[in-house]
């Protein structure tokens, strides 16, 4: 990569805001030096950012920023007439440079006693100034007055515009009311053109001629894209090349090329073809109606940038000696070829003079070896621009600064950005970082988290979820992270109002002791330890329970669940008989088998409590779960206090997903016939009334609790809210 360009390079986008484009209807990205990665699920608008940053900053996209339309606005704001889409970027550590200082103070500066340091350009997208008047001409809440000429308007009423030197913020809802119009009250601003929104930029002086962008667009199908005279890059080299090269050079090579032309038509063979061509011509239409003349000429091209464009690149794979072409490469092969080609062009556009430089990359992970891609963007940022790439990659985004990430979420028709490391103090952002190395893809990739502390929770819950319920998990959108012992504080603070906004559970044990703690005589020593380890963990597990539901209470996107005693003990409390079914996997003595099945069939929390517990250690809590899992059916059910965690985490559950569920519940009433009880089909008429929406939830909650009373769902109903 090229060294960091001293004419300005360090100039850079701060700050993105999207106002009714696309996805977003009100959005904000927040960007620094360096590389930076914008992640998110599909359909979160990762693309749609990088269309804005070249409507912006790309000189082959101006054209289509003139060009807006109707499909550009945000499906969320209903009738789009009327309406602004605003693209804003703000721009930082502007050059000193007397020229560049210029551009910006006359251009898309911010107007100060100082030289320009920070920058404002905007591409604005809004009704003419014909309409903009006849609408601050109505009187205020003439409704009907507004409608009339809102009906009106075509997208061929509309008109897009670049300006600098705005002084306000457009993702303010306040301020785009008060700039664009109230549209509930039609109340719209006086003025002609409000100084907030900053000064036209005039015609004759153009950003996009004084930055460099490359963008490397998603890799779908690279051999296309090398066949392609537009798209491939080794082309684009290869005509930048031929432009450079020496032309003496070049001369005897043309000179070589014109004799071989040459000989090649002097062929025997060549003459005598075209002597049987003329005569089959002249004998099947006469000589009238035949060609005037007719040969057969060689043309290996004789000019230097055809020359070079005849070249082609042929690479190996394995350590054969063999070299193949573009499409006899492996995917991952030809996408790292191409990749590695768009790169060297954006090397060499990095070289020139340029008040900054940016490289969007658009999803490089595609056929990537996971090595790959952490090694390509840990180097990547060495190039002296702003680099900033959009991912699906848990690879790639384990080698990111979580200070330059946006994670894109889809909230119903509405995308949302969020900024991880907003508001944190250096210290917790360095702590979350450390952390989020090893599980980013769980956490940040996730639409909604359940937090456990163990892997007895991270194996069974999942299965007990997708066996109990019908759905899994990951149907439900939810990411289930086991935090070993980093401590719940140093991560759920990624969940809140300011950062992610996304729900958190936290899945956590109480520890409350299950038997008596008083030693008596005769206790064993083992018995002992036992009951003074139940008091130690009660003890410390009480101090975290007061921490953790202090620091949950004022956040509404966290909120902590707790076994009163331990996972796998409130597991055995609701799963006895696959608690007896496991034994045998886990004891091989008899004496020790018979032990357990006392243990369990007591019914006493103190005796199954202990023996839980005892062959969990025994085995290693995560085999032990293994163990379990290999057991659950339909019938094991979910400790209550987790269920209440999934229905915290997911949120709304949708008419269809709440008649999944049941439908899935009443399949394991079904007898041998294949048919429900007498008593059960009433209700499964009720269930199917709610799917076609003809009762509520509510309703059709407190109609299960009366039908199947006992079930697992009831535990989930009782926790939807």
């Amino acid at each position: 990569m090229s060294e960091i360009n001293t004419f300005g390079g360090m100039m850079h986008i701060s700050k993105l805001t999207l106002v009714n484009y696309r996805n977003f209807k009100n959005a904000t990205l927040l960007f620094n030096k360096g590389v930076n990665t914008i992640i998110g699920e599909n359909g979160a608008g990762k693309t749609n950012v990088f269309r804005a940053i070249r409507l912006l900053l790309d000189d082959t996209m101006v054209r289509a920023a003139r060009g807006l339309d109707d499909t550009d606005f945000h499906r969320g704001i209903g009738r789009w007439q009327g309406h602004w889409i605003i693209i804003s970027a703000e721009l930082q550590e502007i050059s000193l440079d007397e020229e560049i200082q210029a551009l910006f103070a006359h251009g898309t500066g911010v107007l100060d006693a100082g030289e320009v340091q920070t920058a404002t350009y905007n591409l604005i997208f809004r009704p003419n100034k014909n309409i903009r008047q006849r609408l601050a001409a109505l009187q205020a809440g003439d409704i009907a007055g507004m409608n009339g000429i809102l009906s009106q308007l075509s997208v061929e009423d509309y008109e897009s515009g670049f300006t600098g030197r705005s002084t306000v913020n457009f993702a303010d809802t306040e301020v785009y009311r008060r700039i664009v119009g109230d549209f509930d009250n039609a109340l719209f601003p006086q003025e002609g053109d409000s100084a907030e929104i900053g000064s036209r930029i005039p015609t004759y002086l153009s950003v996009t001629k004084e930055v460099s962008l490359t963008f490397i667009q998603a890799l779908r199908d690279v051999v296309s894209e090398f066949h392609s005279n537009r798209t491939n890059p080794l082309l684009s080299l290869l005509k930048r090349m031929s432009g450079e090269i020496n032309q003496n050079l070049l001369g005897p090579i043309v000179g070589q090329v014109q004799a071989l032309n040459q000989s090649i038509e002097g062929l025997e063979d060549v003459k005598k073809l075209r002597s049987h061509i003329s005569e089959t011509i002249y004998g099947a239409a006469g000589q009238t109606y035949s060609p005037t003349s007719l040969s057969i000429k060689s043309e290996l091209p004789q000019e230097a940038d055809k020359l070079f464009q005849s070249l082609k690149l042929f690479v190996g794979e394995a350590n054969d000696g063999h070299e193949g072409a573009i499409n006899e490469l492996s995917l991952g092969g030809a996408n790292l070829i191409f990749l590695t080609l768009k790169l060297l062009e954006f090397k060499y556009r990095n070289s020139r003079p340029a008040i900054a430089n940016f490289l969007l990359i658009e999803e490089p992970e595609a056929h990537l070896h996971t090595h790959v891609q952490k090694t390509l963007f840990e180097k990547i940022g060495n190039s002296g621009a702003q680099i900033i790439y959009s991912t699906h990659s848990t690879h790639i985004s384990e080698v990111s600064n979580v200070s330059n990430v946006n994670v894109l979420g889809r909230n119903g028709p509405t995308c949302e950005a969020f900024h991880p490391a907003a508001g944190l103090t250096p210290e917790a952002v360095g702590g979350l970082q450390r952390y989020l190395d090893a599980v980013r893809s769980n956490l940040l990739f996730a639409k909604s988290v359940l937090l456990v502390e163990g892997d007895a929770e991270a194996i069974l819950l999942p299965l007990l979820i997708k066996k109990t319920l019908g759905v899994s998990l990951d149907e439900l959108g939810i990411s289930l992270v086991n935090i070993g012992s980093t401590g719940f504080s140093n991560i759920y603070v990624l969940f809140n109002d300011l950062r992610v906004r996304r729900r958190c559970s936290i899945i956590t044990d109480q520890d409350l002791a299950y038997g008596p703690t008083d030693i008596q005589v005769g206790d064993s020593a083992d018995t002992q330890e036992w009951k003074r380890k139940m008091v130690r963990s009660a003890s410390s597990s009480g101090i975290r329970k007061i921490i953790l539901d202090a620091e949950a209470a004022n956040n509404r996107w966290v909120k902590p669940f707790y076994a009163t005693h331990t996972f796998e003990i409130e597991f055995a409390a609701v799963n006895h008989q696959f608690m007896l079914d496991s034994i045998d996997d886990v004891y091989s003595q008899e004496a020790a088998k018979n032990e357990a099945r006392q243990d369990f069939l007591s019914g006493q929390r103190e005796r199954y409590g202990r023996r839980v517990l005892k062959m969990a250690n025994y085995k290693g809590k995560g085999w032990f779960a293994i163990i379990l899992g290999k057991r659950v059916t339909g019938w094991a059910r979910t400790p209550a206090y987790v269920l209440q965690a999934v229905a915290f985490a997911h949120g709304n559950f949708s008419r269809e997903l709440v008649y999944r569920i049941l439908h899935h519940r009443l399949v394991h009433y079904l007898g041998q016939d294949g048919q429900l009880p007498a008593g059960l089909q009433g209700y499964w008429s009720r269930v199917l009334s709610y799917r076609n929406g003809e009762i509520d939830f509510d309703t059709i909650r407190n109609e299960t609790f009366a039908a199947i009373q006992g079930d697992q769902v009831c535990d989930l109903f009782q926790a939807i809210q």
